[in-house]
């Protein structure tokens, strides 16, 4: 029988880490929770959850160093998930108040605020991902827990890749006053700006199909 798979969540101060890691081993994952950079660069998977404010997120992975192990990570193959704003922190950079601020850079693109009626989005919604997606294999019509104000409104890798030898990232989309990056799958790097752990059956079926990648 194989071992489960080991999987380390970024500890940086910056996150719903206790149910991250609960909703995690629930789906079979051996779960660590760690600020550690051997640690999270040694591990099966590194999820990295966020919530607060952009420019906040990317001080405190600077201060752990996580934007270098998501870094090495990734230019290695190693499988990387990004949950709400750890999801945004992978964008070139955020705009909140008008102030500015450098994301990781692993994707174009800035997230800013939401324009709709009512901010924050703040409940359940619909997704829209594309037929091959392997996240959301067997969600179809499924729904996901939202909380957040900001999101990137556009993916230009999109249309950069048109063209390219490279498989194309799989993009998922969502809806609140406008279209929105709901989801991502670009290689070894995944990301939700949903909270799949909060998200009941629906969000676990989708860790569930994130740890089937790390095998």
């Amino acid at each position: 029988m194989p071992s489960a798979p080991h999987v380390v969540v970024l500890d940086y101060g910056f996150g719903n880490v206790r149910s991250a890691v609960r909703a995690l081993e629930r789906v079979g994952a051996q779960v660590e929770l760690t600020a550690d950079k051997g640690a999270a660069l040694a591990a099966d998977g590194l999820v990295v959850p966020g919530v607060g404010a952009f420019a906040a997120c990317m001080a405190g992975l600077r201060e752990v160093g996580g934007d270098q192990v998501v870094d090495r990570r990734l230019a290695g193959g190693r499988p990387v998930l990004g949950i709400c704003v750890g999801m945004q922190v992978m964008f070139a950079e955020g705009v909140e108040h008008g102030v500015r601020a450098d994301g990781l850079g692993e994707w174009p693109g800035v997230v800013d605020r939401l324009e709709a009626e009512i901010v924050p989005h703040m409940g359940w919604a619909t997704v829209e991902p594309p037929e091959d997606s392997v996240l959301f294999a067997g969600l179809a019509g499924e729904r996901f827990y939202f909380v957040h104000s900001y999101a990137a409104r556009e993916f230009p890798l999109l249309d950069e890749a048109v063209g390219s030898p490279l498989e194309p990232p799989r993009v998922t989309w969502a809806d609140h006053g406008g279209r929105f990056v709901a989801a991502v799958e670009n290689g070894p790097l995944a990301a939700t700006q949903f909270h799949p752990e909060k998200s009941g059956d629906a969000g676990a079926q989708l860790l569930s199909n994130w740890l089937g990648t790390l095998r």
